[in-house]
């Protein structure tokens, strides 16, 4: 079989591996395709992760040649394009449609930098705290259709449990410390589980507090993923999400990048260091008690 469902992920690295190519050598698209023997459409839908037809290998491995690569770029991208399989996720009617790249994402990035003005990152929300957000969100949806997607969530958080581990580092709005969801009790427990978890090897929590003042996001909710490969740069990846309203913008220009990768770098030096934020979220937890 020459086509594949390539996850978002994969799609992603091919089209910037393409890209990288392309431009290494000088070519416009045009010269690509005439080269490989495909047209100018086939060339920019390769080029664009978000397309969601199939993916062929051999068209891969043909646009990489056409591109002069070496064989070991060229069998990397084969390899990405032949490898891709479908998550649990895909074709959940649990997990929205806008969310698939973001699940996607985390699987094959190293890292994940969120920053959180509103509520706690759904990577690390406990059940009810997630029950809470979803009834609040999802005020059309049934009971069972909440119980599912709450579901859904808390099997997305089996990614901070794999091998190689994925590091997570968020910075939380104290604004998210004090929103009350769910009540007091939802509320102290959801603060417990992110003092717990600050304390695992593979999570960094710093909490902005109010007296910081004016920081450097000046935007909302924001989540930096990635995966840095300097021995071999075609295996490396880096995507912006931004959540929005029942959509999710995702940015991989390099630029754009770069610039929610410095902010996070602002903010994370504007919050309270770790160990600090490790008492915040004691007394967090302290003044929610009976």
């Amino acid at each position: 079989m020459t086509a594949t469902l390539t996850g978002p992920a994969g799609r992603m690295q091919i089209a910037r591996g393409l890209i990288a190519l392309r431009e290494r050598c000088g070519l416009t698209q045009a010269q690509v395709a005439e080269r490989a023997g495909v047209s100018k459409a086939t060339v920019s839908r390769y080029e664009m992760w978000q397309d969601r037809a199939r993916i062929r290998w051999a068209t891969v491995k043909a646009l990489a040649d056409a591109c002069d690569a070496s064989a070991g770029e060229r069998d990397a991208l084969v390899k990405v394009a032949k490898s891709q399989t479908d998550g649990w996720w895909v074709g959940n009617s649990a997990v929205p449609e806008w969310m698939d790249p973001l699940v996607s994402f985390e699987h094959e990035a190293a890292y994940e930098h969120v920053y959180a003005n509103t509520v706690v990152p759904g990577l690390l929300q406990t059940r009810l705290y997630a029950l809470a957000i979803h009834q609040a969100r999802e005020m059309r949806s049934s009971n069972g259709e909440i119980e599912r997607m709450v579901d859904a969530r808390i099997q997305r958080q089996e990614i901070l449990r794999r091998d190689p581990t994925l590091h997570l580092w968020v910075v939380l709005d104290e604004a998210v410390l004090r929103r009350d969801v769910g009540g007091r009790a939802v509320m102290a427990e959801q603060m417990a589980h992110l003092h717990e978890m600050a304390q695992t090897p593979n999570v960094d929590i710093q909490v902005l507090p109010f007296t910081a003042g004016a920081h450097a996001a000046g935007t909302g909710h924001f989540v930096v993923l990635g995966r840095d490969d300097e021995r071999n740069p075609l295996n490396s990846m880096a995507v912006v999400y931004i959540e929005m309203r029942r959509r999710g913008l995702y940015l991989d220009e390099a630029e754009d990048v770069r610039s929610y990768k410095l902010t996070f770098d602002y903010l994370r030096s504007q919050a309270a260091d770790p160990s600090a934020s490790l008492r915040l979220l004691a007394k967090a937890r302290q003044e929610l008690s009976p």
